[in-house]
């Protein structure tokens, strides 16, 4: 796999606090990759600080962009992936629960087996993973068990805010796309899976939850994930939405309209 330029999408909501910080260790990170790297930070909504403190160190590597109102962190991903150059396109989560020194180690797990998609999984044997809930654990299991009987992926975890794809998977799936806030990955995931782009492995991360509010899971975000993937398997089996055959259904938002010349 050749890569000479890697884009690294970062959503952000409310982190004013750490943004700063946060683009900062990404950066860190990526100098000492063999390849060339540009930063997207997306604040999904100019709710706080986030833009204007990410906007005070945008440079030619780091670039900051955004929007007025809360969308939900599936739309800030793909608002950074259509203004993205690589020929990968990685996306992590602002306020560092995961470690972006995975990156690299993802990367290199992506050249290892020629993946279409690298996704970090809190379960992949290598991982270390800190202060993670026992709900949230038997949550992500129950979650993978459906996923894969409902679309056949064959990862251990699909909801981790971290991931890599290749450009080529990203051109065709984004503009099949429809959700935007709580199942966004796994639309991602089973529409490439669906389209041929067979090879989505899992790859370790580090993760230290002790400082994020990870104890509960809502009802109602649980209930709206779920109505969300039964909604993805029925557009997908039953709808044939995400089928080329019925481009003229799909949603059309410029603002995620994906260039797709590199360069």
């Amino acid at each position: 796999m050749q890569l000479n330029l890697l884009s690294v999408i970062v959503p952000a909501y409310k982190q004013e606090k750490t943004i700063i910080k946060d683009l900062k260790n990404i950066e860190s990170v990526l100098t000492q990759l063999n390849c060339d790297y540009e930063i997207i930070c997306v604040a999904d909504g100019k709710i706080d600080k986030t833009f204007e403190k990410a906007k005070k160190i945008a440079s030619q590597k780091i670039k900051v962009v955004g929007y007025r109102e809360n969308r939900g962190k599936g739309y800030a991903v793909r608002y950074g992936m259509a203004r993205a150059k690589g020929e990968v396109v990685a996306f992590i989560d602002a306020g560092m629960d995961i470690n972006p020194r995975g990156l690299p180690m993802l990367l290199e797990h992506m050249k290892w087996y020629d993946s279409d998609v690298i996704v970090g999984s809190i379960r992949h044997s290598a991982s270390k993973v800190i202060g993670y809930p026992l709900k949230r654990r038997i949550f992500s299991v129950g979650y993978h068990f459906l996923t894969r009987f409902l679309f056949g992926l064959r990862i251990t975890d699909s909801q981790r805010g971290i991931k890599i794809f290749k450009r080529e998977v990203l051109e065709k799936v984004l503009p099949r796309m429809i959700v935007k806030k709580f199942s966004f990955d796994i639309e991602m995931l089973a529409v490439a899976y669906h389209l041929g782009f067979k090879k989505i492995h899992d790859g370790p991360v580090e993760m230290d939850a002790r400082k994020f509010k990870y104890s509960s899971i809502r009802y109602t975000t649980v209930s709206s994930m779920f109505i969300d993937t039964l909604a993805i398997f029925y557009r997908l089996h039953l709808l044939r939405y995400y089928s080329s055959k019925n481009k003229r259904k799909w949603v059309y938002d410029p603002d995620l309209d994906m260039n797709i010349n590199i360069g």
